[in-house]
């Protein structure tokens, strides 16, 4: 399979074990304070023109805003963001064959920037969301999310691709 497609389904998966991880978080007190609706309202402000929000929270809700925000949080955060993954492989030179749970664990965490220098400014947290809402803790909670969306990214890229799991220290991930 193109590396292309297995990275956007690796986004996905990845995006879903970000939102296990996130649900984990929150038990102990851990989140960023973003919240599906929000991201949903924000998409929808940026196809009316609007980039930014004093506060996104104070804005009104719109129809549909869960909705569109796990359509995006899934096709364009996950799949999207994820073919970013073997585009920067193909122009580093690197082969697919170089371990791509390793890699894809660090381009998770490389995502982090996204949130902290787009999304959350745009939400009128300012960089790195300081400025969120009270309790949040946007610095902490996105690398601690974005780094398992990385290993289902790496994990479906290495099923894919055939790597060798042998050079994981264990063989097979299958018994």
């Amino acid at each position: 399979m193109d590396s292309f497609a297995l990275a956007f389904i690796g986004g996905i998966v990845g995006a879903v074990l970000m939102d296990v991880t996130e649900a984990a978080m929150a038990r102990v007190g851990i989140g960023s304070g973003v919240q599906v609706a929000l991201v949903g309202r924000w998409v929808l402000g940026l196809a009316r023109g609007r980039l930014a929000h004093a506060d996104i929270r104070a804005s009104p809700a719109l129809p549909h805003e869960a909705g569109v925000g796990w359509a995006f949080h899934f096709l364009i955060g996950g799949g999207g963001v994820a073919l970013l993954y073997p585009g920067a492989r193909l122009v580093m030179g690197l082969p697919a064959s170089d371990d791509p749970v390793l890699g894809g664990l660090v381009f998770g965490l490389v995502t982090s920037l996204l949130p902290w220098l787009v999304l959350l400014p745009a939400f009128g947290w300012g960089w790195f969301g300081r400025r969120g809402p009270p309790g949040a803790h946007a610095l902490l909670a996105s690398p601690l999310s974005h780094i398992p969306y990385g290993l289902g990214l790496g994990v479906v890229m290495a099923l894919g691709t055939g790597y060798p799991w042998a050079a994981l220290g264990g063989g097979s991930p299958w018994p």
